[in-house]
């Protein structure tokens, strides 16, 4: 079954993270992503490891499935004529240079909609290409401090951490995928394709949420709190006999269930505790009776227990057991893909689920140029001027 955006053409000049995650997503939805990739060494990414397979970085495999792949440089004539051409027959153009580089080379967003209005052309940056800051370069560490997460992870009495996972970087891409499909939808109503200009700045912003909102309700600058929730208590994790686990008493019902459930009715109908309000203020007093009882009993005990009483729960697992978990097979999140060079290879599956029209994960991540004479063939180069091209190094 074809994906809901089968039919639409995307020309990929991204590389690294934000940008080949963006169009990951978007070729797992059934449109073609042919990723643009400089002739000998292509995404950097390629390049990163270990671990590798074979010759492939993990890194590459990880975000670069259901692509093609065609090697261009486009600063000589030969390679921005394999690039415009390629344009030309698309519906989107996605790109993450540092702003005004893409400009110089003559593939800027007015120079592209003036001869191709219906083009939706894309751009990720650190900055957005608007506003003072816009020239300076976005890593997702960086992003991380800048963007105020670093300053909400981590324990009170320590240096703010960075997330475990480049998370600016991939809800950069996700924006810029979500912004794609709108303009794309926009199209078809106005006939005018649009820039989608995503700042990771910006996108990480947007994930402050409730934490922006009490700046904004009180002017106090939220505080490191480990792995407690900001406003919601008992939301964090305890030590068991064997282990850690994550309990989420969301509301003062779930606390009347939670507290007889692991051994201390009491706490239930304790003045000091009776409503979320009153567990935030008295958090020093709620915590230490909770976490003696946890650490009598083991995880897959408190598991059964909480579930029974119908407190959300979870084990602090680590990715390998995660990834051994039943529910992602059967959810399809564990796919298993035939490299041609290293074989048989897994990958996250697609986390997108429809009805009809299912995302899928079809081929795999592309060897560098791997589709190259396929695709000028297909734009109208033959092999006497594919091979002149290949002999000026433009592919």
């Amino acid at each position: 079954m074809a994906g809901p955006l089968a039919g639409f053409t995307i020309v990929d000049l991204t590389r690294v993270l934000s940008g080949p995650y963006c169009t990951m997503v978007l070729a797992d939805l059934g449109a073609r992503v042919i990723k643009v990739e400089h002739p000998g060494k292509g995404d950097d990414t390629r390049h990163w490891g270990p671990p590798f397979l074979g010759k492939e970085s993990a890194y590459f495999l990880s975000i670069n499935r259901n692509k093609e792949s065609v090697t261009c440089d486009f600063k000589p004539a030969g390679g921005r004529d394999v690039l415009e051409r390629l344009i030309a027959r698309a519906d989107v153009f996605v790109e993450n240079f540092r702003p005004g580089t893409i400009d110089r080379a003559g593939f800027g967003w007015e120079a592209m909609h003036r001869k191709f209005p219906r083009l939706v052309y894309a751009s990720i940056s650190g900055y957005g290409q608007t506003g003072p800051r816009r020239d300076e370069a976005g890593y997702d560490a960086v992003m991380q401090a800048e963007g105020g997460l670093m300053s909400v992870t981590g324990d009170p009495d320590r240096p703010g951490y960075r997330l475990g996972v480049a998370i600016t970087d991939m809800v950069a891409g996700l924006y810029c995928a979500q912004g794609i499909t709108a303009a794309l939808l926009a199209r078809e109503r106005s006939g005018q394709g649009q820039r989608v200009d995503i700042g990771m700045l910006d996108t990480t912003a947007a994930l402050l949420t409730y934490q922006a909102a009490n700046w904004f309700a009180n002017g106090k600058i939220p505080p490191r709190q480990g792995n407690r929730h900001a406003t919601i208590a008992p939301y964090e994790t305890f030590t068991t006999s064997d282990g850690e686990i994550v309990i989420a008493v969301g509301n003062d019902p779930t606390w009347q269930k939670f507290c007889p459930a692991i051994g201390v009715p009491e706490l239930a109908n304790d003045p000091r505790f009776t409503t979320n309000k009153d567990r935030m203020e008295n958090y020093d007093a709620m915590r230490p009776p909770i976490e003696a009882v946890f650490r009598t009993r083991t995880n897959a005990e408190w598991v059964t227990i909480l579930n029974h009483a119908g407190v959300a729960n979870g084990e602090v697992r680590n990715i390998g057991q995660m990834l051994n978990d039943p529910q992602l097979a059967e959810r399809h999140m564990i796919e298993t893909l035939m490299h041609p060079t290293v074989g048989a290879t897994r990958v996250i599956g697609a986390p997108i689920k429809l009805s009809e029209n299912a995302a899928s994960v079809r081929t795999p991540p592309p060897t560098l140029g791997q589709h190259t004479d396929a695709v000028l063939a297909e734009i109208g180069f033959d092999a006497k001027a594919i091979a002149a091209l290949r002999a000026q190094q433009a592919i």
